[in-house]
């Protein structure tokens, strides 16, 4: 096989585009898909600092590689979530690359700050981890952004993450989440950042090659809390898909955000107002993160043996619709 641009030896195969390329010009190509979307869907520009949410994980550390090789004012925020080992391998991988960089990486810690990791708050607001997982980073992301003075949140979503919350919205007409469901979510609210996914033209394995070329360090095992997450399953379905029909799930996905989009836009009618405990915005009275933080709070003052004949308190519903919007 052979790269379409110097007919050297091909690194990376790019099936739906039935192309390949060597490996110079897949980091020429990698980088123009994600400044391609960074200007055609006017994310950010050169002037805007940015907030980069990193994991530790290939996606997130390349997309930061990206824009610092590209001149944008690009800081990283790394979420302690206390998985034990897990989160001690990713943050490790994430101080790392911010100290070969010289860059700056901010550092929250959930257990130390909220007084649990994610397993913790999952157990006492009986929450799937994700859920809980989720619920924290949407909101971490956006306080230390607005506290930080910066104007955009950037995460590592891909081609594949994206896709496979658009079938799952679809499975289940979601329709606020399918209204919202976009590279780009708005800043609609001062109290509120903007939030962009600048890979999402790229695939997970795209992501995988890049790193793999950059040499960037990452931990490549998957969160153990994610197990049994439907999310994979989907995932799973798509990649049968795309096996047998390449270039289905990039179909779906920009068909969506081409035509789709904004036919659901206009079903998206939502009001803002401020948390009455944070102040973050939010559409109930109380944001979906204080509330599944007063149930974490009720919990800890049960007896721990339980008493006979009380009903358990029930766990704060997810729905709330600035929170629960998909930018990871």
């Amino acid at each position: 096989m052979l790269c379409i641009k110097c007919k050297q030896t091909a690194w990376v195969e790019v099936r739906r585009h039935h192309s390949a390329f060597c490996r110079s010009h897949f980091l020429d190509y990698f980088d123009n898909q994600v400044l391609k979307a960074v200007r055609e869907e006017r994310m950010f520009t050169q002037d805007d600092r940015i907030l980069v949410a990193i994991s530790g994980g290939k996606d997130s550390l390349a997309l930061w590689d990206v824009l610092l090789r590209h001149g944008y004012q690009a800081d990283g925020l790394y979420i302690d979530l206390g998985i034990a080992e897990y989160s001690d391998h990713s943050r490790a991988k994430s101080e790392a690359f911010a100290a070969a960089r010289d860059a700056a990486l901010r550092v929250v810690e959930l257990e130390q700050d909220y007084g649990h990791g994610v397993k913790g708050l999952a157990q006492h607001a009986r929450r799937v981890p994700c859920s809980a997982c989720g619920l924290s980073k949407r909101y971490l992301f956006n306080k230390v952004a607005l506290e930080g003075g910066y104007r955009v949140v950037a995460t590592g979503h891909n081609l594949d993450d994206e896709v496979a919350t658009l079938l799952g919205n679809l499975l289940h007409w979601q329709m606020g989440y399918l209204s919202r469901q976009s590279p780009v979510l708005e800043a609609t609210h001062p109290g509120l950042v903007k939030k962009v996914k600048p890979l999402f033209r790229l695939t997970e394995q795209e992501t995988v090659s890049y790193a793999i070329i950059q040499g960037i360090d990452y931990v490549p095992e998957e969160c153990p809390m994610a197990q049994g997450a439907r999310s994979l399953v989907y995932k799973e379905v798509l990649n049968l898909l795309e096996k047998h029909s390449p270039g289905a799930k990039h179909n779906l996905l920009l068909g969506f955000l081409e035509k789709g989009r904004p036919v659901f836009r206009e079903v998206d009618n939502t009001e803002l107002r401020e948390c009455e405990q944070c102040g973050q915005p939010t559409t109930t009275p109380v944001c979906a993160f204080c509330r599944m933080m007063d149930v974490v709070r009720l919990r800890e003052r049960e007896p721990r043996s339980g008493q006979r004949g009380r009903r358990p308190h029930a766990a704060a519903p997810s729905s709330e619709a600035v929170m629960t919007t998909a930018d990871g």
